[in-house]
């Protein structure tokens, strides 16, 4: 790429941010080569900050990275589209972009129910069906798994519309709880569908 970083007085190009897996408009940052070196070297997102003058990386204080999964100039090349695949809510406001709930996306609820099964997870509930799951170990929640599987395959061969979306749901959440007991994101998996896609 032969970005046109003299293009603007303070030598930074736009960066903006756009999720891999839904396409919603994540956040807008300012990139300068070495941020944006850093960026393809590290596979997460670098900007530079214009008001601590510095490289950051988004999520270094959070936890809430940005995954890159690819990194396009526009036309003119002065300005970038990272699709990338965030691992948590992007805005620093808690929100899944910088732009608010005004684009929320149905994705969303997904990551929030990662949070809260990192949440059981980590507290260890007392009455809570995710801890319990936990603390029987990978075997038995593989087995959940299973099971919910032939359970929505079943009901796939009937014409029930609300048990099926149930069993749906039902297979979904274990997955989750499986995802995360092997300590990998639903983004992960988002991240090599998207390797794949042509």
């Amino acid at each position: 790429m032969n970005l046109r970083y003299d293009k603007y007085a303070d030598g930074l190009i736009p960066a903006i941010v756009q999720d891999a897996g839904t396409g919603a408009v994540l956040m807008l940052g300012f990139m300068n080569e070495e941020a944006l070196l850093k960026t393809q070297a590290s596979g997460q997102v670098t900007f530079y900050s214009r008001s601590r003058s510095q490289l950051w990386t988004k999520g270094e204080t959070s936890g809430n990275f940005l995954k890159v999964v690819s990194i396009a100039p526009d036309c003119d090349e002065d300005t970038l589209l990272i699709k990338a695949i965030p691992s948590g809510p992007v805005c620093h406001n808690g929100t899944a972009t910088c732009f608010g709930d005004a684009i929320r996306r149905p994705f969303d609820l997904i990551t929030e129910l990662e949070s809260v099964i990192d949440d059981r997870r980590a507290t260890n509930a007392e009455g809570s069906y995710v801890a319990s799951l936990f603390a029987k170990g990978i075997n038995k929640i593989a087995q959940k798994v299973g099971e919910e599987a032939v359970e929505l395959v079943i009901e796939a061969k009937d014409d029930d519309r609300d048990k099926f979306l149930s069993e749906a749901a039902d297979l979904l959440f274990h997955y989750l709880i499986l995802l995360r007991a092997k300590n990998e994101s639903i983004c992960d998996v988002l991240a090599v569908l998207a390797t794949r896609r042509k």
